[in-house]
Order: structure tokens, then C-alpha cells, then sequence
């Protein structure tokens, strides 16, 4: 279970956005939609434990995730929540397989080589894990970038804008593989987004006026 609780945020200048309770079950598939400027970027922060709102609670599974310390917190993050960005942040004088197992050791688990190749392997890019990133196609990257999130198996699976600048062929590929790999792993998944053309893959929705 996942839950924020009467959230709501101070930017600088005195504005205020409250963010409506939102209550989500192991194993849901949502879309957070919103307009540029709506506070999506905002609310996404605070999710992932990155941004720590001026009042209210946010719960993943039994832990209040601000009650944490930011040590606590970072270490919490890195095991219980992958992020996938629109674009692949990845270090590039590293191999694929380095990359993934850095993603364990942030999050302070054991470098796991066959978890490693299972993921890739799921995603159908197990022939690049010696590889550069320069050496894969944006498609390919991506799909990197999913491993990534993924590979520690996290409780909460997010995507920040993953469709925005694709074409309708590869949004709908994309999203097929957001939703299975959510599935695969057992994670919720929330794909935030202001590209209305995912909302037929969903019939969870929470948006941001």
C-alpha cells in the first residue's frame, strides 16, 4: 500500500498546492497526469522521498517515508523505488552490466550478476550487457533504463514522462513494457505523464488540475 495524506507543498513567493489523498494498492497500475506547471514534477519528488513536503504523510508499505533520516531515506529509496527518466541517465565509461550492478551497490545489496542477466533478459537486450551505452540505440537505452529501475525490485515502479517524444508505434511499446516488467517484478506502477495518449493503458488515473 501506498499513501500520501494531506500533502502540500510551499514554493518561494508564498504559493501553496495541495495535493488530494491518494491511496494506492500493492500491485496497481496508475497514471498521474498534468499540465506543465500543474505540480506533477513536484508531487513526483515527493513520492520518491526526494522532495519532503511542508505538511502531510507519505506511506510506502508500513514506513513513513520523511520520518527517516536522509541517509535512511536515500538507502530506502534505492531499494524500494525505481525511476525511469524520458531520458537514459547513464554513466557512460561503464558497461550495461556495470551500470545495473552500481545500481545494487547504491542501494547497499549485493552485486548480483545473475539478477543482472535475468532483467536484461526480460527485456529482450541480454546480448548487450558488455556493451557501452554509445553503443545502443535510443530504443536499446531505454530499455536499459527500465533494467535499471528494476533491478532491485522495488515496491513502487515510476516513470516520468516515458512517451513524450516518441511516436505513437514506440509509446505503445514503451507502455507495454512499463506494464510488464511492473508485472513481472510484482510493482506498483505509476507512468506520470501529460501525454494523453497513454490514458486508454489505464484505468487508474490521478490528475492534477
Amino acid at each position: 500500500m501506498i499513501s500520501i495524506q494531506a500533502v502540500a507543498h510551499n514554493y518561494p513567493g508564498g504559493n501553496q498546492i495541495k495535493f488530494k489523498d491518494w491511496q494506492i494498492n500493492s500491485g496497481d497500475q496508475w497514471l498521474l497526469l498534468g499540465a506543465s506547471g500543474s505540480g506533477k514534477t513536484t508531487l513526483l519528488h515527493i513520492l520518491t522521498g526526494i522532495l519532503k513536503p511542508q505538511h502531510g504523510e507519505v506511506m510506502l508499505g508500513e514506513t513513513s517515508i520523511y520520518r527517516l533520516s536522509s541517509k535512511a531515506r536515500d538507502q530506502f529509496r534505492g531499494r524500494n523505488i525505481g525511476i525511469i527518466f524520458q531520458r537514459p541517465h547513464l554513466i557512460k565509461s561503464l558497461t550495461i552490466a556495470e551500470n545495473l550492478l552500481l545500481a545494487q551497490s547504491f542501494a547497499k545489496l549485493p552485486e548480483d550478476m545473475n539478477r543482472v542477466k535475468e532483467v536484461l533478459a526480460s527485456l529482450d537486450i541480454a546480448d548487450k550487457i558488455n556493451n557501452y551505452p554509445s553503443e545502443l540505440s535510443q530504443g536499446q537505452l531505454q530499455r536499459v533504463s527500465i533494467a535499471r529501475a528494476v533491478i532491485n525490485k522495488p515496491a513502487l515502479l515510476i516513470a516520468d514522462e516515458p512517451t513524450s517524444s516518441l511516436d505513437d508505434k514506440n509509446t505503445a511499446a514503451v507502455l507495454q513494457l512499463l506494464i510488464q516488467q511492473s508485472e513481472i517484478n510484482q510493482a506498483t506502477l505509476i507512468v506520470a505523464t501529460h501525454d494523453k495518449r497513454v490514458k486508454d493503458a489505464f484505468t487508474n488515473t490521478y490528475e492534477l488540475l
